[in-house]
């Protein structure tokens, strides 16, 4: 291609003959040389902001991206669309890093897609210096901000890049932030005076709805069973995606499942049949489908509540890119919200219990005061906690953010644990235990601690076992490796989950002072998250659509009309809700599950329709418990 203006190169390389919302704006500012902040919704097209001054220009555009996946399937479209793109991510030899950073000087290509803890490398640093870089790009800039939902101490080394490269502009985008946000994204950017454009975060297409629903597998199936397009169903946990998908497929509905624990090939495989529409429904946890370009997804569910509003509006953004009408449902009952505090508040471990876990560490490894900077030491976390009676969850968390303030290090193992999965049946495996009599109580002991474990890959710890069955850990492990021996289970094993390398010498109570304070003030806006997301949920009485704006500082005094309050708000005349029941009921006799998930109203509306029929004598309720004309 030879033209190098903008709408040209939109037009050879997307198709389109015209921007859209501030897409222009944003890009001919940085052809400029003006850094800028570009607020966009989901679906936006804010990888165009920064993809098209790249290919306007001469030289490379660095991209700096949070998530493996996201890069990937950024630099495999950019490929397919004949541009040349090199990701960087953690795992590739440092050999093959120096070839790629090499190829990034010499090979005229135009993208460098890279993850922040890259930029943590001199090797990175130095040959970055070298290059012709016309544009740097930060994507999911909000997880620059500890003001954010999702911060990121990786990210802070975006800022190295303005010194690195202190005439280069810097675009920052994201699809969820606050005035407060923007200002932390601008200061650790070092922007210049930077351009802001934020288009409208309205998705007028897209009905949000709360649904109280105490029976919530039945209510998936009944949104499933409505469904033409694609799905998207949003989970917090691995083992119920997979049982949700379970249950979808065994009613006869087409689902698979994405998270984590999947292995490489399975996730793409998985991903295609969903993306060929050969699947109908992805149940996923809420990694997923950042960056991906589906636009024919008709349905989001968010099957528990969601963290906070910028997580929750992000997924719920994921339908209806195609512009035509869809949903985004959140199905909730009473326990829910004592569950999602339990969840993301009661494991907030506050100043005086990092003292303890850090002064607990330290003597389990028998440190010294002033001492112990610069060692490494390998750990088994369960047996820690189990050593001083700890929490696990608050322990994983007060680990983490003693990762984050840089008083240690942990390696990638932190989050492996022991995998097993039975690989034979119920009765072969009491014929086993039959001759194997020794151990019979560690086995049933697994048994009723892991009930999943027949069915799928389960994550188990082996202390538990251990302390529930009344043997030594190490019996429990020799136990497991005998069974995989004999074919019985899968097992993978850590030992040694963990990696530690102390950072600064011990000095205690000091140590944890220096940051408590900003530990403290990211706790509270980690609650103050959730009682957001909470007070969102329990509004019944604003438009769904006005509420999130609001969030995001935008005001509109238009209702969408199409949310759950907005329709409960509606006058329906009864006389049609009544109308269409007798309808249904002419040619066959129906349950109020049925006739709600097949009528067009809010199911309140349709069994008030039901209550007057039945009170006008027109239709009466059978043996079956059906409804049927009189």
């Amino acid at each position: 291609m030879k033209s190098r203006k903008p709408k040209d190169i939109l037009k050879y390389y997307w198709g389109f003959d015209s921007f859209r919302g501030s897409q222009e704006k944003i890009i001919d500012a940085l052809m400029q040389g003006q850094d800028g902040v570009a607020l966009m919704p989901t679906g936006g097209g804010k990888s165009v902001c920064f993809q098209i001054p790249a290919l306007a220009q001469e030289g490379i555009c660095i991209v700096i991206s949070p998530l493996v996946a996201l890069i990937q399937n950024q630099v495999a479209r950019l490929k397919l669309l004949g541009i040349k793109a090199i990701a960087l991510t953690g795992g590739i030899p440092a050999e093959e890093v120096s070839n790629l950073l090499d190829n990034c000087l010499y090979g005229n290509y135009t993208f460098l897609y890279i993850s922040p803890e890259r930029l943590r490398q001199e090797l990175v640093q130095e040959r970055i210096q070298r290059m012709n870089v016309s544009l740097i790009a930060v994507d999911e800039a909000h997880c620059i901000s500890q003001w954010g939902h999702d911060f990121r101490p990786a990210y802070l080394e975006c800022g190295k890049l303005r010194e690195l490269l202190p005439d280069t502009p810097i675009v920052a985008l994201t699809a969820t932030a606050t005035a407060a946000v923007v200002d932390d994204i601008s200061m650790h950017l070092k922007l210049q005076v930077p351009i802001l454009v934020k288009d409208s975060f309205a998705r007028k297409n897209i009905a949000f709805e709360v649904v109280l629903a105490e029976d919530k597998p039945y209510r998936l199936r009944q949104l499933c069973a409505a469904l033409e397009k694609s799905a998207i169903v949003y989970v917090r946990t691995r083992r119920l995606a997979q049982d949700l998908a379970r249950d979808l497929n065994a009613s006869g509905y087409e689902a698979t499942f994405f998270h984590g624990g999947v292995q490489k090939k399975e996730k793409q495989k998985r991903m295609d049949l969903w993306l060929e529409n050969k699947v109908k429904v992805m149940v996923a946890t809420n990694a997923f489908g950042m960056g991906i370009d589906k636009p024919d997804v008709a349905l989001v569910v968010h099957y528990q509540i969601p963290d906070c509003i910028e997580n929750y509006f992000q997924e719920a953004g994921r339908a209806g890119r195609d512009g035509t009408m869809a949903k985004a449902v959140l199905l909730t009952n009473k326990t829910d919200q004592q569950a999602v505090k339990d969840q993301f508040i009661s494991i907030l471990p506050d100043t005086a219990y990092l003292k303890k876990v850090y002064n607990k560490l330290n003597n389990y490894f028998q440190i010294a005061y002033g001492e112990g900077n610069d060692t490494s030491h390998q750990l088994n976390f369960n047996a820690f906690c189990a050593t001083y009676q700890l929490n696990t969850l608050l322990t994983f968390n007060a680990f983490r953010i003693l990762d984050q303030n840089s008083v240690f290090s942990l390696t990638e193992t932190f989050t492996q644990k022991t995998l097993v999965q039975l690989l034979i049946g119920k009765e072969p495996l009491f014929d086993y235990l039959e001759q194997n009599k020794a151990i019979v109580s560690i086995v049933q002991t697994l048994l009723r601690t892991y009930g999943g474990i027949f069915d799928f890959e389960t994550k188990i710890n082996t202390h538990l076992v251990a302390k529930k069955t009344g043997v030594a850990e190490t019996k429990v492990l020799q136990v497991l490796k005998q069974l995989e021996k004999d074919a019985i289970i899968e097992y993978q094993a850590n030992e040694s989950d963990l990696s530690i390398t102390f950072l600064v010498p011990r000095e205690d109570d000091t140590t944890i002072n220096r940051f408590a304070r900003e530990v403290k003030e990211r706790q509270q806006i980690k609650i103050d998250h959730v009682h957001q997301m909470l007070a969102y949920v329990n509004n019944g009485k604003h438009c769904r659509n006005q509420q999130l704006l609001a969030y995001f500082g935008e005001t509109t005094a238009h209702k969408c009309g199409i949310c759950d309050v907005c329709k409960n708000m509606t006058p329906i005349n009864p006389a049609a809700i009544s109308a269409q029941i007798l309808k249904l009921l002419k040619n066959k006799d129906h349950g109020s599950r049925f006739i709600v998930a097949a009528l067009n109203y809010d199911e309140k509306q349709v069994l008030k329709g039901l209550r007057y029929l039945l009170e006008e004598g027109r239709i009466r309720i059978n043996s079956k418990n059906e409804y049927e004309l009189v």
